[in-house]
């Protein structure tokens, strides 16, 4: 069985589709970090909770955006919005990502859900990571995954794991995977501002619109469905 960290995005979206598919979903959790979008992050979760049928809860953790000034959590501050074709220029993306950087946020996400896990005597957690982005945001990658399990085992008594079933797949490789599993992507929020729609224009948009047209025409389709704009 698995606790699943659901921020509402495609990632964790495609793990918790997996889990849910094995009928091995206990529990999806949502963080409120005051986070821009958390209205539609929340509301994402809790629809694709509901759409597989997994128990779902919210976790206030609002001190997290109070202590943290980034482009993440103050919608006075411009989130940085690279094009299309500078996604695999590592100098801008590691600019884009000290934009939106909050400090130890994995970190705290994944500790409190293993919480959680140990509490229910569930055994995994799952993030939502992808090896993508991994180049950027190191805590999205499989060393911190190794990292923080050698931690479990000294913090929990029944030896939880951290894991996740995309950590190995980038976002082409996670949006052909979701199509073939029939993901409601219109129910996934992945962009960074608040809504009601999707930017386009943030870093993980562009990730997500990139990956779409990849698929060809069920990609298109898929990208008319969640209201694109170029």
């Amino acid at each position: 069985m698995y606790v699943i960290l659901l921020s509402g995005g495609l990632d964790s979206a495609l793990n918790l589709a997996i889990a849910a598919k094995n009928n091995q979903a206990k529990l999806a959790i949502t963080i409120q970090y005051g986070q821009r979008a958390e209205a539609a992050e929340l509301n994402a979760a809790r629809k694709l909770s509901e759409f597989y049928g997994v128990d779902w809860k919210s976790v206030d953790l609002s001190w997290l955006g109070e202590i943290n000034t980034t482009s993440l959590t103050r919608a006075s501050s411009s989130l940085p919005t690279p094009k299309a074709n500078e996604l695999d220029n590592m100098e801008i993306v590691r600019e884009s990502a000290k934009a939106v950087w909050v400090a130890n946020r994995n970190g705290v996400f994944l500790n409190v859900a293993a919480a959680y896990a140990e509490a229910m005597k569930v055994k995994t957690v799952l993030a939502g990571f992808n090896r993508e982005e991994a180049a950027t945001f190191p805590d999205n990658s499989v060393a911190f995954l190794d990292a923080l399990n050698h931690s479990f085992s000294f913090s929990t008594m029944n030896q939880v794991r951290a894991d996740c079933f995309t950590k190995d797949l980038d976002k082409t490789q996670i949006i052909a995977q979701s199509l073939e599993l029939n993901l409601p992507l219109h129910l996934v929020w992945s962009c960074y501002e608040a809504g009601p729609k999707r930017c386009w224009q943030c870093e993980s948009c562009k990730r997500t619109e990139r990956a779409l047209l990849a698929a060809g025409q069920e990609g298109q389709d898929w990208l008319q469905r969640m209201d694109y704009k170029v």
